[in-house]
């Protein structure tokens, strides 16, 4: 079983998740809560969310980022495109960076990563561009590196990410269809060097085919029998 260290990981559904560290500060990761039909209760029930880290402009990623740092007084980590739009809505405490950078907020070191998808955020009457999609590389106060991949394929520098950034538990897609399956995924998981995987973005809806059950059987199939997969329900903390 991993070993987290003090910290706690919590599935809120489809791609969100809430990290809680050793010195008790609150990350959510992309807050998609109104509307997710995997939302559990958990979600609306929060009593502060410190740091919001959005990886593309999709309405399953980021619809309720602005309401959700409004009503906090979150501090808002995204591209710069995106972080420019956030702004715009009236959110105050936004930092945009990019690809490559890493920024250290709240003792929390945050590094962005590439990720091949698409991004772009539903506006009243048309759709505005959301800069590149990216996955983020977490790296906790006790030095605990967690990498949320957000939605992407597998590509071959993920082992530059493994290079780079060595995370120790990665949070990939296996849903198929809008990103990675579960054969995606275990490529990814061999290539990032990772020991555990939290399978994500998968489950929500009918076309989202992947399952836990598959990643497992492909990541034998790689001869990855070793790597534990962490498969969660909404609401459930990992410790």
């Amino acid at each position: 079983m991993a070993q987290l260290n003090g910290a706690q990981i919590t599935w809120l559904g489809h791609a969100t998740f809430k990290v809680t560290t050793p010195q008790n500060k609150v990350i959510l990761i992309d807050p998609w809560i109104e509307g997710n039909p995997k939302s559990p209760a958990e979600a609306k029930q929060l009593d502060k969310v410190d740091l919001i880290l959005v990886t593309h402009g999709h309405s399953d990623h980021i619809n309720d980022v602005v309401p959700t740092a409004k009503k906090y007084h979150s501090q808002v980590l995204a591209i710069v495109e995106t972080a420019t739009w956030i702004g715009s809505q009236g959110v105050e405490n936004v930092v945009g960076f990019n690809i490559g950078g890493s920024v250290n907020v709240q003792g929390i070191t945050v590094s962005m990563t590439q990720a091949f998808h698409s991004s772009g955020i539903d506006g009243s009457d048309q759709t505005v561009y959301g800069g590149d999609p990216v996955g983020f590389v977490i790296e906790l106060e006790n030095g605990l590196k967690l990498y949320h991949a957000g939605d992407t394929c597998a590509f071959g520098d993920m082992q530059l990410i493994r290079e780079l950034y060595a995370p120790d538990i990665a949070m990939l897609p296996i849903g198929d269809f809008y990103t990675m399956g579960p054969k995606g995924a275990a490529l990814a998981t061999r290539l990032l060097g990772v020991q555990h995987v939290i399978p994500m973005h998968y489950g929500t809806f009918p076309i989202l085919i992947g399952t836990p059950a598959q990643l497992k059987d492909e990541l034998r199939k790689l001869g990855l029998e070793s790597v534990e997969v962490i498969e969660m329900t909404p609401g459930q903390t990992i410790k």
